[in-house]
């Protein structure tokens, strides 16, 4: 071995076990570290996020941070830390979530800057309580026509059923109608490139696209579509600003500022909650088969076989089947909400230092004893407690984030699952052949 080779084998020797073996800071959480330099424990936190988390709660206590693909992710699940979480000043959510956005969509920083908080208020204006109604008639157009396609009777997968009716009826009315592939022929290819995206979305959001090639083509396939979609939807818009597709509404604020890049994250958006949450309801109601009599009897209450259309005022009328939607949402609440640390941020007896990722779990929020009793159990009537007539919902749910930057397309979400929920739980009767899943195999959407 030559001289620098010696040396270069020293140095790595070096480096490695001041990585691991470093004494670690008393007022710091404890980290968990992995054996990689720079990667740390991120495959192994990512092949399992949700057991990863639960066991180092169990070893380390409610505070510890995570090295994962050159971040130091500090992960809160206290209940009683929720509130620092989402409002205390030492912690900004736009500075968490620019770099991960770069990664999933080419967005650089100065285009992420310039027009985030801008699309967060547009989405958030066009999809508020008050303009539900605006998408509601189209949205029950929308699923009866694809609903009427599914035919009388079959067996079929509840999450593929699901899936084949909401994604079209919903692109349909927020991007417009023909403006995404929707129809079998066009289908096919989009449908593979957009589940890879999806599959590996957490990935690509961390890890350099060399690490992910199948992932980072399939992204920029899509990219290369959404290019063609754009320069459509500018060609179609309308000048009525409230018969304007929300799609035309983004790329009004995004004055062509990544417009292709922004309308890829809208689909994602659009899809990657909404319909895993909407088949776990529906897997929820009919194995709890007192929920099931009680939904049908309320749904039959106010729906009957020769009505055209359902309105927001009739939704109204389904309290048992919201609580039930919550309660789903509750239990399968999927994946992490982020602030970065800016400043020394203090949490019980740690100090956690500026540049961390703050990260907590809304899975593992919505089972704290304190806000959910038996939070393991599927009980819709503990949402008879929260006032939903006025959007509130009940303590410790955190399923939608919190502050400035709190989910803005919920009250949509909520409706279109709302609908769908009623609508098809009012055409067919159901019964499931198999046990219902603990996790979701991964798949569109998921």
């Amino acid at each position: 071995m030559d001289l620098f080779s010696a040396f270069l084998a020293f140095l790595l020797t070096a480096l490695l076990y001041k990585y691991i073996f470093r004494r670690r800071d008393p007022t710091s959480p404890p980290c968990i570290k992995g054996w990689i330099p720079w990667l740390g424990a991120a495959f192994e936190f990512g092949k399992s996020p949700l057991e990863f988390i639960k066991l180092a709660v169990a070893k380390y206590g409610p505070i510890f941070t995570v090295l994962a693909a050159g971040n130091r992710l500090t992960f809160v699940t206290d209940a009683e830390d929720l509130d620092l979480f989402f409002n205390s000043k030492d912690v900004d959510f736009q500075q968490a979530v620019q770099e991960p956005v770069q990664h999933v969509a080419s967005i650089s920083r100065e285009s992420f800057y310039k027009s985030h908080t801008a699309i967060h208020d547009t989405i958030k204006g066009r999809l508020a309580p008050s303009n539900l109604h605006l998408f509601s008639d189209n949205l029950f157009q929308e699923f009866s026509e694809h609903i009427q396609c599914l035919g009388k009777s079959g067996t079929e997968d509840l999450y593929d059923l699901v899936r084949q009716v909401m994604y079209p009826s919903v692109v349909n009315n927020l991007f417009g109608k023909g403006t995404c592939p929707t129809s079998k022929s066009e289908f096919k290819e989009f449908e593979k490139h957009f589940q890879k995206f999806d599959e590996d979305f957490e990935y690509g959001s961390q890890l350099p696209e060399i690490f992910l090639r199948d992932w980072s083509r399939s992204k920029h396939w899509l990219l290369s579509l959404f290019k063609g979609i754009v320069k459509n939807a500018e060609k179609g818009k309308s000048t009525d600003n409230d018969s304007k597709t929300l799609l035309q509404h983004l790329l009004d604020t995004l004055n062509g500022n990544a417009t292709a890049n922004y309308s890829l994250l809208l689909l994602w958006a659009s899809q990657a909650n909404a319909i895993p949450i909407t088949f776990w309801t529906l897997a929820f109601i009919i194995s709890h088969p007192s929920v099931y009599k009680a939904i049908m009897e309320e749904i039959s209450s106010v729906l009957d076989e020769k009505d055209n259309i359902l309105t927001v005022t009739q939704l109204q009328k389904l309290p048992q089947t919201k609580w039930c939607i919550l309660e789903a949402i509750r239990l399968r609440a999927p994946g992490a909400i982020t602030r970065k640390v800016v400043h020394p941020l203090k949490i019980k007896n740690y100090i956690v230092p500026p540049g961390d990722l703050l990260m907590m779990s809304p899975f593992w929020a919505h089972r704290s004893t304190k806000y959910f009793p038996d939070p393991e159990k599927f009980l819709p009537e503990r949402w008879q407690k929260a006032d939903l007539e006025k959007n509130v919902f009940l303590d410790g749910f955190v399923a939608f984030g919190g502050g400035r930057y709190q989910c803005p397309g919920r009250w949509f979400a909520l409706l279109e699952i709302h609908m769908f929920v009623a609508l098809i739980l009012s055409k067919y009767s159901f019964s499931l052949l198999d046990p219902v899943p603990k996790q979701l195999p991964l798949s569109m959407g998921s």
